[in-house]
């Protein structure tokens, strides 16, 4: 199955272990995602004249070997769709 952005799937390793999400960004080229709220980094930024400096905390890549596509069925999307 191919993967593509807005895809369900689950971290297999790592500190976010059997964590689900979706997928928002993809770089095929190193064969690397970034999921939804999952494997979150802080990032120290300096201070500019144009941006606030600070600490923040933002999404990084997985390897695509490290994710697992979560398959919905027919029957789980109508339930979905009624809520």
């Amino acid at each position: 199955m191919i993967i593509k952005k807005g895809n369900k799937v689950k971290i297999l390793t790592g500190k976010d272990r059997n964590k689900e999400g979706e997928i928002i960004e993809l770089d095929r080229s190193k064969h690397r995602a970034k999921v939804k709220g999952l494997n979150i980094i802080k990032k120290h930024v300096k201070t500019t004249k144009e941006k606030k400096g600070g600490i923040f905390e933002k999404e990084n890549f997985l390897d695509l070997s490290n994710l697992s596509i979560i398959v919905e069925t027919k029957k789980e999307k109508k339930t979905e769709n009624k809520k």
